[in-house]
């Protein structure tokens, strides 16, 4: 069977490029298309190279593990090894399932002349099965990352968030719960559910450390200018959850709560702060808990 290498380079940058996009699109990344050529392009060369056995070393390990960061580097530039890292990752999770979709439909199209060499898939198939086998694996992966993402952030989605409270600002990181509709009887205010050290640095710790005193209606610990100041502000709300059916928070309504999710927003003046006595996780990934509604 007769290989051309210009065929070999031609297809391998289509494919690359096709996943380098992919790629990009998943991770929202400001692509240019400069970049996403010359990425697949070095990628396309390294497979000629590994084909032909001009280096040794083409199958080692860590000399792949570099070209995809290089490669990864060419395309998007990550700032950070945070980033470089989230980017290889997707980047590998991409090709393998391009790979798998292309060329299980280059197999089914024309078996007998496929030969695999160096770990290079080859054969004299026509280019257009290549592209063929790229959109259709472009769409399955697209597809699922897009319901994994949105079973995702509906069920453990993170966000920023910033409260503001006598003048003071907080900011913490809260998990967005599908199932907390947790809100103030009387008034119908969305309620953020916060650990209560988060506010020692801007209400009296004499409320804050005899929470469960005031709930069941015990002052004595607070002194009468606390009393005065904060008695008419306070709010007694109701819980249900898991292992106790009828809880009680003792919240107050924030000046303003911001939250920043994604790419977006929210500054809202109608937000109470739920104290909790406890900590909500114990490696500390959040500190609050708040309704999908308030998005």
């Amino acid at each position: 069977m007769t290989i051309y290498i210009d065929i070999v380079l031609i297809e391998n940058v289509i494919m690359n490029f096709i996943i380098l996009l992919a790629t990009g699109l998943i991770l929202k990344e400001k692509m240019k298309t400069t970049r996403l050529f010359l990425a697949s392009l070095l990628g396309a060369i390294y497979s000629v190279i590994s084909y032909w056995s001009i280096l040794e070393i083409y199958s080692s390990i860590i000399l792949k593990i570099i070209l995809s960061i290089v490669i990864i580097y060419i395309a998007f530039n990550p700032q950070n090894i945070k980033k470089l890292w989230k980017d290889i990752l997707i980047f590998y999770l991409t090709s393998f399932v391009f790979g798998g979709a292309a060329f299980a439909l280059i197999y089914i199209v024309r078996p007998q002349d496929i030969l695999m060499k160096n770990g290079l898939f080859l054969g004299t198939y026509p280019l257009k099965t290549i592209i063929l086998g790229a959109v259709i694996a472009f769409v399955i992966i697209m597809t699922a990352f897009t319901v994994v993402k949105s079973k995702i952030t509906k069920k453990d989605m993170f966000c920023k968030v910033e409260m503001q409270l006598n003048e003071k600002i907080i900011k913490t990181t809260a998990m967005i719960d599908t199932g907390n509709l947790l809100k103030e009887p009387i008034t119908n205010t969305p309620v953020i559910v916060v650990e209560h050290t988060l506010l020692y640095d801007c209400m009296p710790k004499e409320i804050l450390n005899h929470l469960d005193e005031l709930l069941g209606g015990e002052f004595k610990n607070i002194p009468q200018e606390i009393k005065e100041n904060y008695m008419t502000r306070l709010r007694f709300i109701p819980f249900s959850s898991l292992g106790k059916q009828n809880g009680m928070l003792l919240g107050i309504k924030a000046e303003y709560v911001k939250i920043k999710a994604e790419n977006k927003e929210e500054k809202r003046n109608d937000v109470i702060l739920g104290m909790y006595n406890k900590s909500l996780t114990k490696r500390g990934e959040y500190r609050a808990l708040m309704g999908i509604e308030l998005l």
